[in-house]
């Protein structure tokens, strides 16, 4: 594939932008992505930025390779796609060609292609990426926290739901238009989750880990019949033997009435029951309302991810 924008640099190093990977491009930043974290101990790059890695070309979504000789040294993706915030990036350097420069020259080409207005990710705030981000002239202004529980031994009350309300197992291509106006209701603050769209579900109803079994959705009667009110996601990460309180939601008019806390309750005893021995969630830290809800759940702080933004 002929690239959209290329970038020479001193030496044998290059910076190429795409809107698109070939399948040969997407299988070596797979394989880049793998080894970082297998030497980082988490992945660089989120779900949704692995998952618009191999979906073909997105609106507002490019790709940029840095490589060194023949060989893909690093990877980034800039996300345009927010109508308010600045483009946010997530970058990567593969560790045999860390201590080079390469984190140093993939952040400039971001800054570059997004007018120096970025948000960049750093999964686990590792003290390199902290560098990076001075070096760079970005300061912090997001920490979202990855919080995790035993789920031996789980003892938490019954879950209380309001009345009126049931719940009951998505069911794919039926709830599909329900469940996004009320993800988008719930989220409305947060426009990463908020903005999912039909091609974002079914991305993730196409992945290996989804399981319509452990996708709860909370409805209440009314008088034109059942709406759905709130749910509860849950996700298996297999390898790691890891549960996740994966995306929980509740329609704004539901918010308040102890709903959230039933359907967290209920998915975590879904994921018990898969006998695997910890759960875990993500949260951002200023929302202090539920990091305490969580910590009163027997839930504590195991990393934080660190998002910094230009000042421009």
């Amino acid at each position: 594939m002929t690239s959209d924008d290329i970038a020479r640099l001193p030496g044998s190093r290059s910076i190429e932008t795409y809107s698109a990977l070939s399948p040969d491009q997407i299988e070596a930043v797979l394989g880049l992505l793998a080894e970082a974290a297998a030497a980082d101990g988490q992945q660089a790059v989120s779900e949704q930025g692995r998952l618009q890695l191999r979906g073909g070309p997105r609106e507002g979504v490019a790709h940029l390779l840095l490589t060194v000789g023949d060989e893909l040294a690093g990877y980034a993706q800039l996300e345009d796609t927010d109508p308010v915030e600045a483009p946010a990036a997530e970058l990567v350097v593969r560790p045999s060609h860390r201590g080079h420069g390469h984190g140093r020259a993939l952040g400039s080409a971001l800054l570059a292609a997004s007018g120096r207005r970025l948000r960049v990710w750093a999964h686990g705030g590792h003290a390199s990426a902290r560098h990076l981000a001075q070096v760079l002239g970005l300061t912090l202004f997001r920490e979202l926290r990855q919080m995790r529980r035993p789920l031996t031994d789980l003892d938490l009350p019954e879950p209380v739901l309001p009345e009126g309300v049931t719940v009951r197992t998505f069911v794919p291509g039926e709830d599909d238009t329900a469940w996004l106006a009320v993800n988008a209701a719930a989220f409305a603050h947060h426009p990463e989750q908020g903005s999912l769209t039909q091609r974002d579900l079914d991305d993730r109803k196409a992945e290996p880990w989804f399981d319509p079994a452990g996708f709860f959705l909370a409805e209440r009667e009314t008088d034109s019949g059942r709406e759905l009110v709130g749910f509860h996601w849950t996700k298996v990460h297999a390898e790691e033997q890891l549960g996740e309180v994966y995306v929980l939601g509740v329609a704004p008019e539901a918010q308040g009435t102890g709903l959230g806390k039933a359907l967290t309750v209920i998915g975590l005893r879904h994921l018990a029951g898969q006998r695997l021995p910890t759960a875990m969630l993500y949260v951002d830290a200023d929302n202090k309302a539920a990091v305490s809800v969580y910590e009163r759940m027997g839930f504590t702080t195991y990393e934080t991810d660190l998002m910094y933004r230009s000042e421009t």
